[in-house]
């Protein structure tokens, strides 16, 4: 990335903090829309950016996937590891920023961005780079907070989520970032959300399934 990075030292701390607590700030189950499309999906090799404590990826390592995954965050990888240990799975689990980590381009089968809120400033330019990293034909799964979800926090706070507009995305955003893709879902949708100890009640949410065709025009 040619500009300064904002994940930072407070950015990485935050995380940490977070996930030091011994019990998983997400649960140890799989978030419920992940694990419905994953087992839709040929068994090959997954991605998992930003991917905290593991529950997800974890999961797709029991049903066979290859899995690597990343985070800025050593305390989210510590449980990570543990939970795989645990569940007697194997992760490549990484940490550090995308362009940092020596992935090959077009070797994944699949990406998999649940609640994958990076810094408004990066996010597209993450998106983007990230589909540099899939196959033709590949696939990516997202779910993350959509803009309308300001709304839901100040009802309820438990539901958790970024407090900026910027942070969280929109049906547009997806089409924007991802030119690329055969569109399988796309749609916002409120959802119950009773995930671990920060994501539970009432939520808005995007939800997109793409299925890669060519090569993006915009890296």
């Amino acid at each position: 990335m040619s500009n300064p990075s904002p994940i930072n030292d407070a950015w990485t701390q935050r995380w940490d903090e977070r996930y030091s607590d011994p019990a998983f700030a997400y649960g140890e189950a799989p978030n419920a829309f992940l694990k419905s499309e994953l087992t839709k999906l040929s068994v090959g090799s997954i991605l998992f950016p930003a991917e905290g404590e593991g529950r997800n990826a974890v999961f797709a390592a029991q049903q066979g996937w290859q899995v690597s995954a990343f985070d800025i965050s050593h305390e989210g990888r510590k449980k990570a590891m543990q939970l795989a240990e645990k569940n007697k799975v194997n992760l490549v689990y990484q940490i550090g920023e995308l362009d940092t980590l020596g992935f090959k381009k077009a070797s994944f089968d699949a990406i998999a961005l649940i609640y994958a809120h990076f810094p408004a400033a990066i996010k597209s330019q993450l998106h983007k780079a990230l589909d540099s990293y899939l196959k033709i034909d590949g696939t990516i799964l997202f779910e993350a907070f959509s803009k309308s979800h300001l709304a839901y926090q100040k009802i309820n706070e438990k539901v958790g989520g970024p407090k900026d507009i910027e942070s969280l995305f929109s049906i547009e955003e997806i089409k924007v970032n991802f030119p690329n893709y055969e569109i399988i879902t796309l749609e916002e949708e409120e959802i119950e959300l009773k995930e671990g100890l920060y994501h539970n009640g009432l939520g808005s949410v995007i939800r997109f399934v793409g299925r890669k065709k060519t090569e993006s025009p915009i890296h």
